[in-house]
């Protein structure tokens, strides 16, 4: 079960309008900065090349970020960043 840690959102995220812009039209941006009230560490796409994006958060939005992880231009960093995060999710380790 998760833990009241992970929904602890400390720093928000913010991009400027020309990012925002440029990131949207990334494979897999398409949602890039409507996450303004969580945590810039709560997103699988920053390690990935598409800041503000795949929320994770919970385990609610970590399940949908693998699920969407396909639309992004590298599915498997997406899949790395929740399995870090959740490594409940990952099972392939079980």
């Amino acid at each position: 079960m998760a833990s009241l840690g992970n929904y602890k959102e400390n720093r928000p995220m913010h991009i400027s309008a020309n990012q925002e812009k440029e990131l949207r039209n990334k494979p897999g941006g398409s949602n890039a900065g409507e996450y303004e009230h969580v945590g810039a560490e709560n997103f699988a796409g920053n390690a990935c090349g598409l800041p503000g994006s795949y929320p994770i958060n919970t385990i609610e939005r970590a399940r949908s970020a693998l699920a969407y992880a396909h639309n992004a231009k590298n599915p498997d960093c997406i899949r790395q960043q929740v399995f870090k995060k959740w490594p409940e999710l990952d099972h392939s380790r079980n």
